[in-house]
């Protein structure tokens, strides 16, 4: 295997997913309802599984830590078994949701494939209770989280790193565009 012709074809993956203009003018939408929420008084939520819910995490501390916009993420050991060993796995982030959440709130609900259960419930539940819904998805561009968002990215690509890391740097993009700046120190 010839590395260098690999790296270069894995980096055009890449290339080819983040940098979409088309997306420019939903990043700035999703910058703007998340900061017209913090004036208001409301947070932003987000969720996700596996990669994803580690995604979830490093924006909502980032959101808040340096953006100082209040932000939370549905991450927490307790709150997942509890809830999951109480309502069902397929109904623990819509009960999350129930409980946590405020009319107002902004929730992204982050999912490559855009077909897990327990994500499409809570997207439900958020649109139900009167929160504004972003997805991230990927795989197929029909999937069923990305018809319930009021703004949706995909990401058309069905290799998890890809869809994954372009999440993570979109969102992380959006929170350096609310800080103004991409280098700051704390």
């Amino acid at each position: 295997m010839n590395c260098i012709n690999w790296l270069d074809n894995y980096f055009k993956l890449f290339k080819d997913t983040i940098f979409q203009k088309e997306i420019y003018g939903d990043l700035i939408r999703i910058k703007d309802i998340i900061l017209n929420a913090s004036k208001t008084g409301n947070k932003t939520i987000f969720a996700g599984n596996g990669g994803s819910a580690a995604i979830a995490s490093h924006c909502s501390v980032d959101l808040t830590k340096n953006a100082g916009v209040r932000s939370i993420n549905f991450n927490e050991a307790s709150l997942i078994t509890c809830f999951s060993n109480d309502y069902g796995y397929e109904q623990w982030l819509a009960r999350s949701i129930e409980c946590y959440s405020d009319k107002g709130d902004v929730v992204v609900f982050i999912s490559s494939s855009g077909k897990s259960r327990n994500i499409i419930n809570a997207a439900k539940k958020s649109k139900e209770v009167g929160l504004t819904v972003i997805t991230l998805t990927g795989f197929d561009s029909k999937n069923e989280l990305k018809k319930l968002g009021d703004i949706n990215l995909w990401v058309d690509s069905k290799a998890y790193n890809i869809i994954e890391m372009t999440h993570n740097i979109w969102l992380l993009a959006i929170v350096d565009m609310i800080i103004g700046k991409a280098e700051y120190t704390v």
